[in-house]
């Protein structure tokens, strides 16, 4: 494990990336003892809380663990798909923040993403996730549901969805697309939306779920994303005119 000490990029991410490669290579296989901090020190040339930074780097992405004692240190941790879960979903909604992804391509992509699960998930869909689905419909017709409750609702409905898909790489490849961009879409359209109609629309996906019929489910999809388009178009061409109202370019 080497890096490039005449780099600009700081040192601590230089080792964390090294040892972070080392592992998805394989040369380090999961829950063996990384060298100590000192051996480490000694490799890479640093300082040891240059050393400190990095493992700390790395346990923040769960790739290793730490243990005291005798027989502690820093282990490679067996990541799992839940654990990573959050890491993805975090940096997918920074991406959609921080690089101005219009939210016609959110959307398009969550839907189209979705979609390829609908096959699978009509298929292997349990008892438990087509509950989930009946309940969360249940609870958006509430009325006096908050916006925040509705939009967490939202959000469970499709994650059964996709997770009824039995397919751990999928739900994780979606858990951005649906726990990522769904809130940030709910933000721009609670105020334009019918909740009745997206109960209308998540009846209709549970029903061709229990039917097990997935060119119902995917074409219910659709109808979902081109209802949601349409509402963010209402919502930014409502802010466009009020800022023309208002004497301010849009």
């Amino acid at each position: 494990m080497k890096i490039d000490p005449n780099s600009k990029a700081d040192l601590s991410a230089q080792i964390a990336g090294a040892i972070r490669d080392a592992i998805i290579s394989g040369a380090l296989i999961m829950d063996s003892r990384l060298p100590s901090e000192a051996e480490l020190a000694e490799n890479f040339a640093v300082s040891r809380p240059t050393v400190r930074e990095a493992l700390k780097r790395l346990a923040a992405q769960s790739l290793i663990r730490t243990q005291r004692g005798a027989f502690g240190g820093a282990f490679v941790n067996r990541l799992s798909y839940e654990e990573a879960y959050n890491h993805h979903i975090t940096t997918s909604t920074l991406l959609l923040g921080m690089n101005g992804v219009s939210f016609d391509t959110a959307c398009e992509a969550r839907f189209a993403l979705e979609r390829a699960c609908a096959v699978l998930s009509a298929e292997r869909r349990t008892p438990d996730h087509l509950a989930t689905m009946r309940v969360e419909t249940l609870r958006q017709a509430q009325p006096g549901l908050s916006d925040e409750a509705f939009c967490a609702s939202d959000v469970a409905f499709h994650r059964a969805l996709v997770d009824g898909a039995d397919n751990p790489v999928l739900s994780y490849q979606l858990a951005g697309a649906v726990e990522a961009m769904q809130p940030l879409m709910n933000m721009i359209t609670f105020t334009a939306r019918s909740r009745k109609e997206i109960v209308r629309l998540h009846t209709c996906i549970a029903d061709a779920s229990e039917a097990r019929n997935s060119a119902a489910v995917a074409e219910a999809l659709t109808e979902l994303e081109t209802y949601t388009k349409m509402l963010a178009q209402s919502v930014f061409a409502a802010k466009a005119q009020a800022a023309i109202a208002d004497g301010v370019a849009p």
